[in-house]
């Protein structure tokens, strides 16, 4: 096989965390999300540190003769300054600019010192536990959570290392104090730092330092099934907190014989020891009290309504005669939340399936489904436990929707299941089967910013596939050779997936071979997986030009003389997360069109059951591809991903184009504007 190049998955993610990073420095973005941007970036790199830091630290990866762990390590460090330089130099003093004084690194201003005391003594105090470090101490800090290092010393000469919590978890991360025409916000540490006497009054000296451990995120889970799963993964979730350190991260000052101390006492010798900032966990920044909210995106109230549905006919009425799609968030998530309301009354709604993989803690749809139990109707949900982060509110609703009558499957350890899909079945109907499928998560909460695609259908023979497939996710098992499916609507991983998408591209090539035109445009969260990729890399080598927006993992490296030159990759970075998994195959100028829950990586194609699913008519093929084409032609919020993985601007390169309001634009009714204004 011929020697191809590629980026390494988790750099290519740190580019994709610094581009997050770009916007936060962006001035064209409201202040306010800046503000967000900065709390996305930090929240992503803690997650980063949970999942990936974990894996190059025990792989020991190379990347281009540099160890990866050392490299992801070093490109944060420039990172994380490129932070600190965006807040101080330039947010800070935008805020202040609106009259809100920012109490970052100054301690807490005279001015408010009283009101601060009162607030430490009223609301503050009663939730520390202040711990002394000592040789009998059982104390174990929990995964990123804020904690004080309190360095002690008494009369006596001798010195007391304590750890003092921060109460994130009962109060809010600031405070914010009106002070005559100005507002002030200081953080909660900085309240009890400065009333740390309170808590240790025999001390003479006192000096205290932030700190965080961030701790492995995986569970150990042994390929087991059976009904007390869901219990296994409950106890599973109360040690995760407990788990692996891989990163402690301090203020800067911290003394190193102290730092040593902690280090050696709490076993966190394989953690990276990190210098941060002055502050840690600055996702927080997410909910500074800044009222009435300053400096944000202009509303873009989602578009409303449905052709063809009014009082005298229902949206299942409208689906035995079209398919619909619905492109969230521009347009209404309420249509999604009306088929499973209208599956849930419908006398003539037998049964129901659907999956479920992050479920919305106040989730409509679930409710949904409870009443369609409680009316009569067989309800089955597949819940997967295995959805990182969200194991314990997958759990709770699981235990909820049982309780009523629904079924619940999960799926074995070794297999995820993300597929995006809901089946309603009707008697006496002349189209029996009803039905939906997604690119994202059947969640109204993460429908309002994820950018993603639902396609609403009755076309029978796809939809009698996704039942053959509940059927075979119902038995809780990973599929073998004796389990022989055959697909010819739906792609799905573990059966046809792989297979099919490689097929689609030689027949690119084949095209590309005979001299009629061809050509590839795919849009994917992230692309890693080396088939496909090299089957990308063949295609480009056979002149066929091949266009990929891929928002965060890419390892294809695009612009490669004899390897990539027909591939440009680009990556979209806005108000929305971009998040629909879009796959255009030309065809000889008779395209065919799937999109899915798949993105091109190891853990989708080998170890997830995946839904992709064809565009059939002809009037939602003309949406999508022109949405895509704008996302395609976006100069203001895309950048081009070149060789050597930098996030190159395409501003002032032509169109002046900012895709997502062009697209909430056309969706709305209008002629799509192609120029900002």
């Amino acid at each position: 096989m011929e020697e191809y190049r590629y980026f390494n998955r988790d750099i290519s993610w740190l580019s994709f965390n610094g581009r997050v990073l770009e916007e936060a420095a962006n001035d064209a973005v409201p202040l306010m999300e800046r503000i967000r941007f900065l709390s996305i970036y930090s929240s992503n790199l803690d997650e980063f540190y949970r999942v990936r830091m974990p894996y190059l630290q025990k792989k020991e990866i190379q990347d281009g003769g540099e160890d990866a762990y050392s490299k992801a390590g070093a490109i944060i460090d420039r990172q994380q300054d490129e932070f600190g330089r965006i807040l101080r130099d330039s947010i800070i003093p935008s805020l202040s600019n609106l009259g809100v004084h920012f109490c970052y690194k100054n301690g807490i201003p005279e001015d408010i010192a009283s009101i601060a005391n009162d607030y430490f003594f009223a609301q503050v105090a009663g939730f520390l536990q202040p711990v002394i470090i000592k040789k009998n101490t059982s104390f174990f800090p929990e995964n990123n959570q804020l904690y004080l290092v309190v360095i002690l010393e008494f009369s006596s000469g001798k010195e007391r290392v304590a750890l003092v919590n921060i109460p994130v978890g009962n109060l809010n991360r600031f405070l914010k104090v009106t002070s005559g025409n100005k507002d002030y916000i200081v953080f909660l540490e900085d309240i009890i730092k400065r009333n740390l006497k309170s808590l240790f009054p025999a001390a003479v000296g006192i000096q205290a330092f932030n700190i965080k451990v961030t701790r492995d995120a995986e569970l150990d889970m042994m390929d087991e099934d059976g009904d007390d799963i869901a219990e296994k993964f409950e106890k599973q979730l109360t040690k995760r907190d407990f788990g692996f350190a891989t990163r402690l991260l301090f203020e800067p000052g911290l003394p190193l014989r102290q730092l040593q101390h902690i280090v050696s006492f709490f076993d966190l010798k394989s953690a990276s020891v990190v210098q941060g900032g002055r502050y840690h966990n600055l996702k927080d920044l997410a909910s500074l009290p800044v009222s009435p909210p300053a400096d944000t995106y202009p509303k873009w109230p989602a578009v409303e309504g449905i052709e063809g549905v009014d009082e005298n006919h229902t949206l299942f009425d409208s689906l035995t005669s079209r398919d619909l799609m619905v492109h969230a968030p521009y347009q209404s998530y309420d249509t999604i939340l009306r088929f499973f309301n209208e599956a849930a009354i419908n006398p003539l709604v037998e049964e129901i399936y659907t999956t479920m993989y992050r479920v919305a803690h106040d989730s409509k749809i679930a409710f949904a489904l409870i009443s369609a139990a409680k009316n009569g109707k067989k309800v089955t949900v597949l819940v997967e436990l295995k959805a990182r982060f969200d194991e314990a509110n997958n759990i709770r609703w699981a235990k909820k929707m049982k309780s009523a009558g629904v079924k619940i499957v999960h799926s074995v350890n070794a297999l995820k299941v993300h597929a995006k899909l809901a089946l309603v079945k009707r008697r006496h109907a002349e189209h029996p089967y009803l039905g939906l499928f997604a690119t994202g998560n059947l969640n109204e909460g993460t429908a309002r910013f994820y950018t993603d695609h639902i396609l609403l259908t009755a076309h029978q023979p796809m939809l009698m596939e996704a039942e053959t497939l509940f059927r075979f996710l119902s038995k809780k098992k990973k599929p073998d050779s004796s389990d022989i499916i055959a697909f010819k609507h739906l792609l799905v991983a573990q059966f046809n997936l792989q297979a099919k998408f490689l097929q689609l591209i030689d027949r690119e090539i084949e095209h590309a071979k005979n001299g009629r035109t061809a050509g590839i445009t795919i849009k994917l969260n992230n692309l890693e997986e080396e088939v496909l990729v090299n089957k990308l890399y063949e295609a480009s080598q056979a002149g066929i030009p091949v266009r990929l927006i891929v928002r965060s993992v890419c390892r294809i490296v695009p612009g490669l003389q004899g390897q990539s030159e027909n591939i440009v990759v680009k990556r979209i970075v806005d108000r929305f997360l971009e998040h629909g998994r879009v796959f255009i195959f030309h065809n000889n100028g008779n395209p065919e069109i799937f999109m899915g829950s798949a993105d091109w990586m190891n853990r989708n194609i080998y170890r997830r059951i995946e839904v992709c699913f064809p565009v059939y008519s002809e009037k939602l093929k003309a949406e999508l591809t022109e949405m895509i084409e704008l996302q395609w032609q976006d100069t203001e919020q895309a950048v081009m991903i070149d060789s050597e993985l930098n996030n190159v601007s395409l501003k002032g390169t032509g169109s002046g184009i900012r895709s997502q309001e062009a697209i909430y634009r056309l969706l709305s009714g209008g002629v799509a504007e192609l120029k900002l204004i």
